[in-house]
């Protein structure tokens, strides 16, 4: 069980606690997964706390989160905490070179967005992540953040409509932006630290032009859209006001 949109509804949990709640019917032992059980809001939590107080007999109930900090601490106090470090970049780019074909520099790019995890690196691949990327850049205005923002407002809507309508990539697209942005600054000082390293040309033409304090502003319009999203915000309308910012910065 994983996340619906942000975040993991109480519905789900109490789904899951109402199937927990009978007999395996075969199989000895039965294990359940919640992926990204931090984005669980405080009701989908409570929910749980009974189930994970007193499981079910033969049943073995794992969660998942970046750390144990952005889980209920009630929650944290009923599990076993299991750290799992994240594979290198190395590993992760020479398994997509050797086993999926990519080029050593595609493959260096999707090992670092991955953080660490090869499931996911694999997923970008298949999703064909690389071009959705450079297209999210030039269509979301950033590709050279330090010119104003021609576009009307109507066209800053439509894309932040657009955005809207793929709620699953939605916390993927905003991660990118924010790379590109933070790709922006660190090449000035850093370069060899850049996530987006096959553009790093543009990069640094970009770099050249644009105000630092733009860049701030921009990603603090990305941050807050991604703080309102989490909080269950009109999607929709969180993504309008994120464009109408990043036009206006």
């Amino acid at each position: 069980m994983g996340p619906t949109g942000a975040t993991i509804k109480i519905a789900q949990v109490r789904a899951l606690c109402e199937t927990l709640s009978m007999k395996p019917y075969e199989a000895r032992m039965r294990v359940v997964i919640i992926t990204d059980a931090h984005t669980m809001n405080p009701s989908a939590g409570n929910a749980l706390l009974k189930m994970l107080e007193e499981p079910p007999d033969r049943t073995i109930l794992i969660l998942t989160a970046p750390q144990s900090v952005d889980l209920l601490p009630t929650i944290v106090s009923r599990c076993q905490l299991v750290r799992f470090n994240p594979i290198t970049r190395r590993t992760i780019a020479a398994e997509l070179v050797e086993k999926h074909g990519l080029e050593k520099q595609a493959a260096s790019v999707l090992a670092a967005v991955s953080n660490g995890s090869l499931t996911r690196a694999k997923t970008l691949v298949q999703s064909d992540w690389l071009r959705y990327r450079s297209w999210l850049i030039a269509a979301s205005g950033l590709m050279a953040p330090e010119q104003p923002d021609t576009r009307d407002t109507g066209q800053l809507l439509a894309f932040a409509e657009t955005l809207s309508i793929r709620k699953e990539k939605v916390s993927d697209s905003l991660a990118t932006l924010l790379t590109w942005l933070r790709d922006l600054i660190v090449c000035r000082y850093a370069p060899e630290r850049i996530v987006n390293t096959d553009l790093i040309d543009m990069l640094q033409s970009v770099s050249e032009k644009n105000p630092v304090g733009t860049v701030l502003n921009k990603m603090d319009a990305i941050r807050t859209a991604q703080k309102d999203i989490e909080a269950n915000a009109n999607l929709r309308l969180t993504l309008e006001v994120m464009m109408l910012r990043l036009a206006a910065e």
